[in-house]
């Protein structure tokens, strides 16, 4: 067994725990049971995905997925902030029609 093939095994079997991980995160998005865990699990998931990519680019000797890996990270950074921003919003109009309803 050459060192080439020693790679190519580690990256197969990295990717395929990494894989199995993604399954686990995607199912925590789903299930929650809170929002927190939700948005948490979604980061979750686009830091696999980065690193799959990652894997991909090693694997297939591809560099150009190394840039491609940095723009999703850029983009999966900015949608967990959304997300953030959307969940504080709507827990804050909550929050302000219970003040609301008890000082009436």
């Amino acid at each position: 067994m050459s060192l080439k093939d020693a790679y190519f095994y580690l990256y197969t079997i990295a990717l395929l725990i990494v894989g199995v991980l993604l399954l686990f995160s995607f199912f925590r998005a789903i299930r929650g049971p809170r929002i927190a865990d939700r948005i948490v699990s979604i980061n979750m998931i686009g830091t696999q995905i980065i690193a799959v990519i990652c894997i991909l680019a090693l694997l297939l000797k591809e560099d150009y997925l190394a840039d491609v890996a940095l723009i999703y990270a850029m983009i999966s950074f900015l949608s967990v902030v959304v997300l953030c921003k959307v969940y504080l919003g709507v827990h804050w109009s909550k929050q302000e029609k219970k003040e609301h309803s008890q000082n009436a």
